[in-house]
């Protein structure tokens, strides 16, 4: 059984920083790689983040390069998302996912297990 819980998000004021884990209950974790998305209210939930199988790759969207960055630790069998210069567009539920292998990717449809999210707010 795959399951993955997020922790980390809150309330934060624009320009601060915020720091996301992802606890993966997943058999061979380190042959996956793993994915962050965002769903703000009334939109379609968005890549953020993708991180290869070992770590050695990342690929994030255009919107958050620069400001967010994609880690994981296959010892604990998580993966982070560090959060920097927090904008109030980046409010949303955010989603830590696995990947169906173990090249990032950037399509819901290649991700077969989602958290149930964590929020993040970030006041202007």
């Amino acid at each position: 059984q795959v399951v993955l819980v997020e922790s980390g998000g809150g309330l934060v004021q624009a320009g601060g920083s915020l720091r996301l884990s992802c606890a993966a209950s997943v058999r061979f974790f380190s042959t996956y790689a793993m994915g962050w998305f965002r769903q703000a209210p009334g939109k379609e939930r968005e890549f953020v983040a993708t991180i290869s199988r070992n770590g050695g790759s990342t690929y994030y969207a255009e919107s958050v390069k620069g400001r967010f960055t994609i880690s994981r630790d296959n010892a604990k069998n998580t993966v982070y998302l560090q959060m920097n210069s927090l904008k109030s567009e980046d409010t949303a539920v955010y989603y830590c996912a696995k990947s169906r292998a173990s090249g990032g990717a950037t399509m819901t449809y290649e991700y077969d297990y989602w958290g149930r999210g964590t929020q993040v707010t970030v006041s202007s």
